[in-house]
């Protein structure tokens, strides 16, 4: 008798399965765009989800060009300030830091972040840069839904065009406020980087989805049958054991953005009571199709798609968009 199809448990791509240090996603990697020099990030923080009323986009999909129901994820954009800008050379170990130039009106609240220095020195560019990335501030003191006081520093890539014109949008962007439309617009996509929720430490089934052992198994069910064979007489990293759970940096590919507006108050994109933990949206907002990984009041990242295949919508026509409460009975 032949052996039945039995496919591994749990995703090996996801190894090795710890708790990230911080809450704060870093993106590792950055798409090649054409075009005019622009950045090629934004953060926000997700305020929840609600649903809308929308004509269905998707070409190939069976109700293309009717009216749907979809959930919506809501992250609220505030605008960022560029701090500083950097360029990089190419080293054996890697990229290093060739150039780097701050902002003459920088806010006090970024001494919270980094040492003030009365003094900063700048040199001229080097010949030798094949990078340029901007620092981008963004102050929780805006958003009344996060209780956070301490700026958000991230950096981001300036892609597009090439080394020279990159330099100049990086300097004429210096000690100003830049918006999500600087990065992105309705109908783009968008990849979606964040840490997950923390779940703590569950057990083998729960992480990894192993089958249940028999209903008159001489101990335990939620558990796996065996650690391995005697040789090598050791426990390999593939076998699923119970561990921490959660509190990863995920990566969402291809997430569409609906719309891109500035909250108008409580008749724009507020439900009625606001939302759950978070409170209401003051400033601008994104809504975007489908659920994103992390919990709400958590930083999250958009980044230029790495692996776009389906081409962006210039109209998106949203009917009706759901302010009901979203705290239940």
């Amino acid at each position: 008798m032949s052996t039945p199809h039995h496919p591994r448990r749990g995703s090996i791509g996801y190894y090795h399965r710890k708790r990230k240090p911080g809450l704060k996603s870093s993106i590792r990697s950055w798409p090649e765009i054409e075009g005019n020099p622009k950045i090629q990030s934004f953060a926000g923080y997700k305020v929840g989800m609600t649903h809308v009323e929308m004509v269905d986009y998707r070409k190939a999909s069976t109700t293309a060009g009717r009216n749907i129901m979809a959930a919506v994820t809501v992250v609220e954009v505030p605008p960022a300030k560029v701090v500083a800008m950097r360029g990089y050379r190419e080293s054996e170990d890697g990229l290093r830091i060739a150039y780097e130039k701050w902002a003459d009106n920088l806010d006090k609240s970024i001494f919270k972040v980094i040492l003030e220095s009365k003094e900063r020195k700048e040199s001229a560019v080097p010949d030798d840069i094949c990078e340029v990335r901007v620092i981008m501030m963004v102050t929780p003191e805006e958003i009344t839904g996060v209780p956070k006081k301490v700026p958000e520093l991230y950096e981001t890539r300036v892609g597009g065009s090439n080394i020279e014109a990159r330099l100049k949008y990086a300097q004429d962007k210096l000690g100003k406020e830049v918006l999500f439309t600087d990065f992105s617009k309705t109908g783009n996509f968008v990849d979606v980087i964040s840490v997950t929720k923390g779940k703590g430490f569950t057990g083998h089934v729960e992480r990894f989805g192993v089958k249940l052992l028999p209903k008159k198994n001489r101990k335990h069910r939620r558990m796996i049958g065996t650690l391995g064979p005697w040789h090598p007489d050791w426990v390999r990293w593939q076998v699923p054991q119970a561990g921490q759970m959660g509190s990863h940096q995920r990566t969402q590919h291809n997430m569409r953005v609906l719309k891109y507006a500035k909250s108008q108050g409580n008749d724009d994109i507020n439900v009625k009571g606001g939302f759950v933990n978070y409170g209401l949206v003051r400033t601008n907002y994104v809504l975007v199709h489908g659920s994103i990984p992390g919990s709400i009041k958590r930083l999250i990242k958009f980044r230029d798609p790495a692996r776009q295949k389906s081409p962006s919508v210039d109209n998106i026509q949203l009917a009706y968009v759901s302010r009901e409460s979203k705290q239940g009975d």
